[in-house]
């Protein structure tokens, strides 16, 4: 976590992660009812790592470009 704050400009993560973040939170909410911390946090983990892949492909299929990110 510390690393991907210090790899990333605050634009970067305020418009890039936090959305994908929130979603992810909230589907974890909603969704995953494990009764095990470990499992749920997994869940929420694995969550937030497929929406981002998926939002960056997106972006680099709608902008056509593949984008580094920023250090």
């Amino acid at each position: 976590m510390y690393s991907l704050m210090r790899s990333m400009s605050l634009r970067s993560l305020l418009f890039e992660q936090v959305p994908v973040l929130l979603i992810s939170l909230i589907i974890a909410e909603i969704f995953y009812k494990f009764h095990s911390f470990t499992l749920e946090t997994g869940a929420f983990l694995v969550t937030w790592f497929v929406l981002d892949w998926v939002v960056q492909a997106i972006r680099r299929r709608l902008l056509g470009v593949a984008r580094t990110p920023s250090t």
